[in-house]
């Protein structure tokens, strides 16, 4: 009986971290915007660079806080490096954001495999516009 019990405490514990949490609106937006502008690098744009102040700055009104965007763009920079098989901060790594960044990364990229002249333009200039990215 005692293993059994334990068996079933140990299901529950390790399914816990399984059911990973939903994003806000606001964080999936900050995530989209982030993972659209990192896809414009991925493709080489040409013409564009990160604007690392503009991002965080993007993320503070998104999500309230420069500390909030700070931990948002530390989820996101988990979850890359956790998909490259990189180490990775575990405490940093967030399912949910590394999910919603592989949908929005496969579409995005695709559609600038498909098209890059025109979806580099558009996604590169609404990058710019939200001030994660900037023309060099």
């Amino acid at each position: 009986m005692k293993l059994k019990l334990s068996v079933a405490i140990l299901a529950m514990i390790v399914s816990r971290p399984a059911q990973a949490a939903t994003l806000t609106d606001a964080e999936a937006a900050f995530l989209d915007q982030m993972v659209i502008a990192s896809v414009v690098l991925e493709q080489r744009c040409d013409g564009y660079e990160v604007d690392g102040s503009g991002s965080v700055q993007l993320g503070a009104r998104l999500l309230g806080s420069p500390d909030a965007a700070m931990a948002m763009i530390d989820a996101y920079a988990a979850a890359i490096k956790a998909r490259d098989g990189e180490s990775y901060d575990p405490a940093k790594f967030r399912p949910e954001v590394s999910d919603a960044a592989s949908r929005t990364f496969r579409h995005v990229r695709t559609d600038l495999i498909r098209n890059p002249k025109r979806a580099c333009a558009e996604y590169g200039e609404a990058g710019v516009d939200r001030g994660l990215l900037r023309r060099y």
